[in-house]
């Protein structure tokens, strides 16, 4: 059982796309916490399968895993499409699963002192991983919007794909999200909804951070 001290804990849940990376960083800047992209450890697990299928095994992780850095989640080598095909299916692995909770649980429970607390965005983060955060947000938005979002993202990394391509991909990843077996991506019923829709991400974060100043002034926390 992981020891937790009084932080400010901030999960967050979203399908591909929708803003919640950008809104993290945002939050994690203003509030001083330590931000965890939590899909990142999958894609960093699936590089390192990529690299090496032979020498992969549960211990290879696990020691990975205890030496991380947090700039190792920030590589661009981990947004290829291959590195996301291949976190996809390990990240179906029980044994896999259980050693990225871990870590998880850690970052979002037991941040280092120079943090003020934690904030977390994935897609089973709200419902599984951090329960009782103290602060919890489902972003979503239009799917058309989404793809249009991640077409531009894909073009300024000079990909070349197309739109149609990426919102049949957007639309496969949803229901794969919402359908898996374990952690399917789900808004809880404790969630503040965030539709990013028609919102600017300056627009997006004021709106957040009125939400969370208001509960961190009532309980005499800012």
């Amino acid at each position: 059982m992981i020891k937790k001290r009084k932080i400010i804990t901030v999960a967050i849940d979203s399908p591909a796309a929708a803003g919640a990376g950008t809104q993290a960083k945002l939050i994690a800047k203003h509030y001083n916490l330590l931000h965890l992209d939590t899909g990142r450890i999958y894609r960093l697990i699936g590089k390192i399968y990529l690299e090496n299928p032979k020498k992969f095994n549960f211990t290879l992780i696990k020691k990975k895993l205890k030496s991380l850095k947090m700039r190792d989640l920030q590589k661009k080598s981990l947004l290829t499409d291959e590195v996301a095909i291949s976190a996809s299916i390990l990240a179906k692995k029980k044994q896999i699963r259980s050693l990225v909770h871990k870590f998880q649980k850690k970052c979002a429970y037991s941040p280092p002192n120079l943090y003020s607390g934690s904030v977390l965005d994935g897609r089973d983060i709200t419902s599984i991983q951090m329960r009782d955060a103290m602060f919890k947000f489902y972003i979503t938005a239009n799917i058309k919007v989404r793809a249009i979002r991640r077409f531009k993202e894909y073009k300024s990394l000079k990909k070349k794909v197309s739109y149609k391509d990426v919102l049949k991909s957007l639309k496969k990843r949803d229901k794969s999200d919402k359908s898996r077996k374990y952690g399917p991506l789900k808004k809880t019923k404790d969630s503040i909804l965030i539709n990013t829709t028609k919102l600017s991400r300056k627009r997006c974060f004021k709106k957040i951070k009125a939400i969370m100043d208001r509960k961190l002034n009532l309980n005499g926390n800012l």
